[in-house]
């Protein structure tokens, strides 16, 4: 699997860099994807959508360039032929997950058929996450609960044995100081990063690879790694 798991989007040259690595080639000759799906579960959730693909909130993500950029809305599929939105999908060079409620976006990961995909799908396409959307693939997810989905309903994937908790210090979420992801940490099974806007993982493989012009920690059962 080839996964750029991010806070905020690509928020830096050192994230924009394993972007490039990942896709083999430049931006500008690849194509993308933007599922906006998890953002529907939030407040104001339409607009932000909107911000976000016309690159007026946050970092960038939809407006970097690509050579070209398609929406894939996952509540549609079900209703939809897989002849014309699976073709489309493998010949796809980045698909960009967005971020919002994590169980919704899972839970429409999964009634699409979507996740079924990846295990074949993510060898050639990269994944780039932004929080929800980077969450969902890793061991531990959210929810805002502004749905009607039940309740027992998947909050993530687990394609990745390992947490992320994203946002680390930011002022739109008082709550994730270093000290409460700690404690959230070790309530959890598997390694947890805590990370910034500034930060991203790189997954390759089995290899991770933490990418970062700014503040990160790792949390695992036997030692405590700070940056």
């Amino acid at each position: 699997m080839k996964l750029l798991l991010t806070s905020a989007g690509i928020s830096n040259t050192s994230i924009q860099n394993a972007l490039t690595d990942l896709l083999g080639k430049p931006i500008a000759e690849s194509s993308a994807l933007f599922i906006p799906t998890a953002m529907y579960a939030i407040t104001d959730g339409a607009d932000i959508a909107r911000k976000v693909i016309c690159g007026t909130l946050g970092d960038p993500f939809c407006k970097l360039g690509w050579k070209s950029l398609g929406i894939l809305e996952l509540t549609t599929l079900p209703t939809v032929k897989k002849e014309l939105w699976v073709p489309m999908l493998q010949d796809t060079d980045a698909l960009l997950v967005g971020g919002g409620d994590c169980q919704y976006l899972c839970y429409w990961m999964q009634q699409s058929g979507l996740a079924k995909l990846f295990p074949s799908l993510l060898h050639k396409t990269v994944y780039v996450g932004l929080s929800a959307g980077s969450m969902i693939m890793t061991r531990y997810g959210t929810t805002y609960g502004n749905h009607t989905l039940p309740a027992e309903t998947d909050k993530s994937l687990g394609l990745l044995d390992f947490a992320l908790h994203p946002h680390l210090n930011h002022e739109w979420f008082p709550e994730n100081t270093l000290a409460n992801l700690e404690k959230l940490a070790a309530t959890l099974p598997v390694p947890s990063y805590a990370i910034d806007d500034q930060t991203a993982l790189k997954v390759t493989g089995n290899a991770i690879e933490v990418v970062s012009e700014g503040q990160w920690k790792l949390f695992t059962p036997d030692k405590t790694t700070n940056h």
